[in-house]
Order: structure tokens, then C-alpha cells, then sequence
């Protein structure tokens, strides 16, 4: 394992794309919700959401964890992303949490649609 404080690249690169792939997840949702209360619909939203229930099944396949969690443990990097910026219990919350913003969005966009046909 690394020193504390120091990460090998493999870590580094890894926090990195774990970094970005999160940032697009947290703009999806701000689309979805965007979409949701605005009644805006595109290709966009679509990509979002087929993106946001992709990774719920893979959260879901992983018990509730980060898919990337496991690949992390690999590469020595011993903080979970979300601990970066969150307590531990917020952070262990927050897969949750974002997932049911997520899906609530989802929700409220699917219900526009049935009531506006």
C-alpha cells in the first residue's frame, strides 16, 4: 500500500475518471430535474436517464456500493471518492440518496409525460 498521503498514478488516474464519471452523473440528474420542472424533453434527457438507470443496476448488482469501489481497493487508493468532500457517514449515504433524487426525477418526468398525452 502506499504511504499516507501519496497515491500511485494507477490511483491517481483512477480518482481522476472517477472524478469526471461522477460529475456527469451529478449533471444527469440536474438534467433529469431540469427536464422535470421545465417540461423540456430531447435527446439529452433520454441519454440521462438510460445513463442513470444503467447505473443504478450496477449499484444494485453491487449491493448498494460504488461499482468502482472494488477497482479503487486495487489500485491502493484507501479514501472512497465521496469521503474526499463528506464525512464517512454522509458519504456512505450519499450513493443512496443521489440514486433517489435520481430516480425520483425519472419518476416526475415519466408522470408529466402520461398526463400531458
Amino acid at each position: 500500500m502506499a504511504a499516507r498521503g501519496t497515491l500511485s498514478p494507477a490511483a491517481r488516474l483512477l480518482r481522476l475518471a472517477h472524478t469526471v464519471i461522477t460529475a456527469v452523473f451529478l449533471l444527469a440528474i440536474a438534467d433529469v430535474w431540469w427536464c422535470a420542472l421545465s417540461g423540456r424533453r430531447g435527446r439529452l434527457l433520454r441519454v440521462a436517464m438510460a445513463s442513470l438507470t444503467a447505473e443504478a443496476a450496477l449499484v444494485g448488482a453491487n449491493h448498494g456500493d460504488c461499482p468502482l469501489g472494488g477497482l479503487q481497493q486495487r489500485v491502493d487508493d484507501p479514501v472512497p471518492l465521496f469521503e474526499l468532500v463528506l464525512s464517512p457517514a454522509a458519504a456512505r449515504r450519499a450513493v443512496p440518496v443521489l440514486g433517489g433524487i435520481a430516480g425520483t426525477g425519472i419518476a416526475v418526468v415519466a408522470w408529466r409525460d402520461r398526463r400531458d398525452r
